[in-house]
């Protein structure tokens, strides 16, 4: 097999290059206030429409770039690199409008999609609740029909984009005998909704999380999301895809703290020498580097996967998730032990690096509910 199939295309390395400019000069500095803020980083926002990010996951009818899976990722996986909550604003703009591409009528696609690619609007996806994190089947919330509209009561639980978004892509119960679920896009300005509250996370600061609460919140008919009882289905292929998202961010956060370990390594004396001449730190170096190459590795295959509509993109898809994180989770916390007491403090990035690496292991699906997918396929 030939070394250049596992080279990126032309076009994905040029746009690469342009994101890592933008992040280098326009995101890096802005990392450290975002996480000791933890504000919402809408100049970010505005920075990504305006250069074209935030049509990353659509196609060009709908006014997206049409560049597909992959070209997403690697932006994600950039601006991960400094910054984990400012790449969370793409992997929700894909997680929340992902549902219409799917399964969305022409008119829902054209009322939406265009408006999310221009970055006009920002969506959000309500599938968890207090009750019914990793088994959505123990949802409680419940849509009811009523003439030609929908009535939505219920409380979701850990949604990004929570009081940030134009738009909910909400799950709710339709058929409570059979706990059949349906999907509904929920405009924030609707009678009877409201955010119930935010929550204080260890890591990625600067993504609102919060519990949307759904009060007799009336939709019309034409805001059901595909068929109706096919709710659950819907979710499923929109995360088999979008925990791509959480694989990329991971990837970006590992490389970004091996990156700064190992500068802080060349710099750093101890014993009359720079401590990366140092085997215990080279070999941690060294760990750190080859388990970031082998997730990107993992993502990217998993990516092209999706981009050739390739069976069996749930199992590669959740490999890449369960590898980037657990491994983002080793390369931080090993990060801060290059830089000992630096790497404990917020005057240096690893610390927010390995707080901000926690979460990739938990959403998009836990790690755990990953293995049960993995080992599934294989049965």
């Amino acid at each position: 097999m030939s070394a250049d199939v596992y080279a990126l295309p032309q076009e994905v390395v040029d746009f690469r290059e342009v994101i890592r400019q933008i992040v280098a000069e326009r995101v890096a500095p802005r990392a450290a206030e975002i996480d000791a803020k933890a504000e919402y980083p809408w100049d970010i926002r505005k920075l990504f429409a305006e250069h074209d990010l935030l049509g990353l996951p659509f196609p060009e009818q709908y006014g997206g770039t049409g560049t597909g899976t992959l070209m997403l990722n690697v932006a994600i996986e950039e601006v991960a690199r400094a910054c984990a909550s400012s790449a969370l604003i793409l992997m929700i703009q894909e997680l929340g409008t992902l549902p219409i591409q799917l399964a969305g009528s022409e008119e829902l696609k054209q009322r939406f999609l265009p408006r999310c690619a221009s970055g006009e609007w920002t969506p959000a996806f309500c599938l968890s609740e207090p009750e019914a994190g990793s088994d959505p089947a123990s949802m409680r919330t419940q849509a009811v029909r009523d003439g030609d509209e929908w009535v939505i009561n219920g409380t979701k639980n850990w949604i990004s984009n929570s009081g940030i978004a134009d738009f909910y892509v909400v799950f709710a119960i339709t058929d409570p005998e059979q706990r059949r679920m349906s999907a509904f896009v929920v405009e924030k300005d609707r009678p009877g909704f409201s955010i119930g509250g935010y929550e204080h996370k260890l890591g990625i600061k600067g993504s609102p999380t919060g519990s949307p609460v759904f009060e007799n919140v009336r939709v019309p008919a034409e805001n059901l999301v595909g068929v109706e009882g096919k709710g659950l289905s819907l979710a499923l292929a929109t995360l088999e895809r979008t925990r791509l998202g959480a694989a990329a961010q991971a990837v970006g956060i590992a490389q970004g703290a091996t990156d700064y370990a190992a500068a802080y390594a060349r710099e750093r004396h101890a014993f009359g020498k720079p401590i990366d001449q140092l085997q215990a730190i080279q070999f941690k170096l060294a760990d750190m580097e080859t388990g970031t190459a082998a997730a990107r590795e993992l993502l990217y295959k998993a990516c092209a996967i999706a981009d050739r509509n390739e069976p069996g993109l749930g199992k590669w898809s959740s490999m890449a998730k369960l590898f980037a994180s657990d491994n983002a989770m080793r390369v931080t916390v090993e990060a801060v032990q290059v830089l000992g007491g630096y790497g404990y403090v917020n005057d240096y990035p690893v610390e927010r690096m390995m707080r901000d690496a926690k979460i990739t292991q938990i959403y998009e699906g836990t790690n755990e509910i990953q293995r049960v997918v993995i080992a599934r396929s294989m049965s």
